[in-house]
């Protein structure tokens, strides 16, 4: 794996898998940010999402790892940080687009419907596969430039009215 720092949390249903995670990837000598929780109680997923969120999108940590039951609300709440583009991954392939297509930062994984094993795999790929730049390059600009008229305007709408959607092509490729 690149050296990098990681960011990690997970809620109860996601910790058994986050534990075994953080211990994978110390042996891998990944520099670890394991923001809790500590133990499978009950707890709010927003509240780690944001921990981990924080951290990616202030450059404290390079990436982001979180677990939950399904992956889905942690990365609805870790998109809401400036900077911060998770992608909810259930497969490896899925991983490697995220990273390639869309520069993720932040990978929500699911502690119910995905073994450990593959979620692993699925760790492996985005850690190991870099953003593909050309193409990808403006459409992850536009997510950026969305995100500042947002901050600054508290609206998309000059967004909106600029932009023109792209007329698409055969060629133009996914």
């Amino acid at each position: 794996m690149p050296d990098i720092s990681v960011a990690i949390a997970s809620d109860h249903a996601g910790y058994e898998q986050k534990r075994q995670i953080v211990a994978w990837m110390l042996l891998l000598g990944v520099d670890i940010h394991d923001l809790g929780p500590y133990d499978d109680s009950s707890v709010d997923y927003p509240d780690y999402a944001a921990l981990v969120a924080y951290e990616v999108s202030e450059k404290i940590a390079d990436r982001g790892v979180l677990i939950c039951g399904t992956g889905i609300g942690m990365a609805m709440t870790a998109n809401k940080f400036s900077g911060v583009r998770a992608a909810n991954v259930t497969t490896p392939e899925f991983a490697k687009l995220a990273r390639e297509h869309n520069d993720a930062n932040v990978i929500t994984l699911s502690g119910r419907f995905v073994d450990l094993e593959t979620n692993k795999q699925i760790l492996k790929s985005f850690f190991s596969t870099p953003f593909g730049k050309g193409r990808h390059t403006g459409r992850v600009d536009k997510i950026t430039a969305i995100e500042q008229d947002l901050r600054e305007t508290g609206s998309t709408s000059s967004f909106i009215r600029k932009s023109k959607p792209s007329k698409g092509k055969v060629s133009d490729g996914i």
